[in-house]
């Protein structure tokens, strides 16, 4: 499969992210930014990973950082095209192609402008299908590996002085908190390319066809009649409303390690929901606290008009819906199977992920 993206396709990238997003996975008008961007300069090519071969080079474009927007951040297109010029550097040998760590409202986005600028595919594939918030969830099971692998990261906050560059190399778990803590330092939010792996590992680690499933998603948004679009999102996803109340409670802090963490609490007239949130909704509990979605599975905030609502934009006294669609229903990659992933989450959250999430 090859598909030349074109400036349609941005926006269809958007809203289907934005709904995989899971209230986090970026800006949205960063993500129009960065498609805008891309088709300045030609159009990118999507493709399918049979079209390389099993020794090609491929490598993950992403945005580390905390997306409810606490912080005082910049990134520019530029500094997701320097991020992978500068693992290439490293690599020595030239990239095929990109892939992204997860889809979102920015971060389905993340390769096209640096794929097009510096000769390469975007390659349909991702390290997740929805938004997760750490690097190790979408390193396609080499978290806990000890093989050594490059990341990269370049941006931040020009007019304070936090704009960083730099190129590590070490054990991928061992890794990621350092590109997080430059995150932190660079403003909150920074673009990064990391462990650069062969087609072949791709074809056989990725969720593929997750960048596919965001833009017809989206193209399914976009045509949708008058208010259908949250029956458009649940047709073409599989999925169903959880919830729809009232937000009764938000408590959501910004952490040094570049993390929003804390809950969201939901009056729907049937005991209350509780979303817990790690940048991304993690988990929904009923009042009861018994649980009744966790991630993988895909967890999202609506208006009543279907636009998604990130964790960020969210407000006491807001009417929302909780979207789901059961993990069963998403291709899953090996990152969502790799036990090693959890534990930082789980310690954060104060609550089981991984006995339901490897279930």
């Amino acid at each position: 499969m090859r598909r030349r993206l074109v400036p349609a396709d941005v926006e269809a990238a958007v809203l289907g992210g934005s709904v995989f997003a899971c209230g986090g996975g970026g800006w949205a008008d960063h993500g129009r930014m960065l498609g805008n961007a891309a088709m300045a300069v030609g159009s990118p090519e999507l493709i399918s990973i049979d079209e390389l071969s099993d020794d090609a080079w491929i490598a993950t474009a992403a945005a580390i950082g905390a997306p409810a927007g606490t912080t005082q951040w910049e990134m520019r297109g530029e500094d997701y095209v320097r991020a992978v010029a500068l693992l290439q550097e490293a690599l020595g040998m030239p990239l095929a192609g990109l892939i992204v760590g997860q889809n979102g409202m920015s971060s389905t986005l993340n390769g096209w402008l640096p794929a097009v600028t510096l000769g390469m595919a975007v390659v349909d594939a991702v390290g997740d299908v929805r938004a997760h918030p750490t690097g190790d969830m979408g390193s396609l099971g080499l978290a806990g590996s000890s093989e050594p692998m490059i990341q990269t990261a370049a941006g931040g906050h020009r007019d304070s002085g936090a704009y960083i560059e730099l190129v590590t190399r070490g054990a991928t778990a061992r890794v990621s908190p350092v590109l997080r803590a430059a995150a932190d330092q660079s403003g909150g939010f920074i673009a990064s390319c990391r462990n650069p792996i062969r087609a072949e590992y791709v074809r056989e680690h990725a969720a593929l066809g997750g960048i596919s499933l965001a833009l017809a998603l989206g193209e399914a948004i976009l045509g949708a009649a008058p208010g259908g679009v949250v029956d458009a999102i649940c047709g073409v996803t599989g999925g169903t409303i959880l919830a729809r109340g009232r937000v009764a409670e938000k408590q959501v802090r910004y952490t040094a390690q570049a993390f929003d963490i804390g809950t969201i609490r939901l009056d729907d007239g049937a005991g209350g929901k509780v979303l817990h949130v790690m940048n991304e909704y993690m988990a929904v509990d009923d009042g009861a606290d018994v649980r009744l979605a966790t991630y993988p599975d895909v967890i999202t905030t609506l208006d009543p008009e279907g636009r998604p609502v990130s964790v960020g934009h969210v407000e006491e006294g807001a009417e929302v819906l909780v979207f789901h669609i059961p993990k069963a229903r998403i291709p899953l990659s090996s990152s969502v199977r790799d036990p090693s992933v959890y534990p930082v989450v789980e310690q954060a959250l104060g609550i089981s992920i991984a006995a339901e999430a490897l279930a």
